[in-house]
């Protein structure tokens, strides 16, 4: 039995689309089990009356952050099979047949799924294309899977303890991490797809990677990633204060500057590039030039969460 569950919380504006995805799927889930966190909005009523007139739609509710909503959901699920994703997205309609299949071969315990921007702006076009790798980008082998497309095996997420309540962000990675010490097999399905939009603004980005930082720290992960970034920042900061106080160091300076500038968007810029191809010359150099303020938003705002992160974890 397969059971497809997924935790919301005021998303009125939202559930409809992921409900109507998750039921014209080409394999159907033998049940639907939405979980209500908290919602202050018609989110509840909606599922309500998909469950209503959609016998595999089921309602449940409690939790109070990400992870215990999606343990609440699995404890009510009765499936032996559980495929997780979040709200806010559009599953492609071959989504679950792909993410269900190395499950049911017996190739592995936990599968990770893909994801793809679906941008409806300009700015978000853009967006998608700095923060998120393209497939040909991804190593398969080392892939950590995303609660927003992922599926594995209750008998996994019992082994683990499921996922970490204590978490509000970084969970699915910690979940993952958890089935890997624990010797359980995981793979990738590139074409178990869901479709996202990213943030509309760059202060709505600053806020997600705000919180990613935070999340790292409060799960412990990826140190000497978040250690690297303080160091380089840190050195583009004593290169700035060398040129200030010596001017004939300041061509130089610039170049290395530029030069690591380059390296770090290069990525970005390829996969945006042939993104552009409908838009006029002015929009293409708007989105150009937002590659390396992304970036450097999305940098500030982690180093601030990291350390934010590290603060409370400290206190706790």
């Amino acid at each position: 039995m397969i059971s497809l569950i997924c935790t919301v919380r005021d998303e009125a504006d939202t559930i409809v689309a992921l409900l109507d995805s998750m039921l014209g799927q080409t394999r159907l889930p033998d049940e639907i089990v939405i979980n209500d966190c908290l919602s202050q909005d018609s989110t509840a009523a909606l599922v309500r009356a998909y469950a209503q007139r959609e016998p595999r739609v089921r309602l449940v509710a409690g939790g109070h952050n990400i992870s215990s909503g999606r343990n609440h959901a699995i404890r009510a699920a009765r499936g032996e099979l559980i495929a997780c994703t979040d709200a806010g997205l559009r599953l492609d309609p071959d989504w679950l047949a792909a993410i269900i299949a190395p499950l049911e071969a017996g190739r592995a315990d936990l599968v990770g799924g893909f994801f793809r921007p679906a941008p409806q702006s300009l700015f978000e076009l853009t967006l998608g294309a700095v923060n998120y790798r393209n497939l040909d980008e991804i190593d398969a082998a080392t892939f950590l899977p995303f609660g927003k497309s992922m599926a594995f095996r209750r008998s996994l997420w019992e082994t683990v303890g499921g996922f970490p309540e204590t978490l509000t962000h970084c969970e699915d990675l910690v979940f993952a991490l958890a089935a890997e010490r624990a010797g359980l097999r995981r793979t990738f399905a590139p074409s178990a797809l869901v479709h996202f939009r990213p943030r509309e603004s760059l202060a709505a980005f600053a806020r997600q990677y705000y919180f990613y930082g935070r999340g790292d720290a409060m799960a412990g992960l990826w140190p000497r990633r978040h250690l690297l970034r303080y160091s380089v920042y840190g050195a583009l900061g004593g290169l700035l204060a060398g040129a200030w106080r010596w001017p004939r160091l300041r061509g130089p300076i610039a170049a290395l500057i530029f030069s690591g500038a380059g390296a770090y968007t290069q990525a970005p810029y390829r996969r945006l590039w042939p993104r552009l191809t409908a838009y006029s010359y002015a929009e293409r150099a708007y989105a150009l030039a937002l590659v390396p303020l992304i970036r450097f938003v999305g940098d500030v705002a982690k180093m601030v969460g990291y350390a934010v992160g590290k603060h409370r974890k400290a206190d706790s």
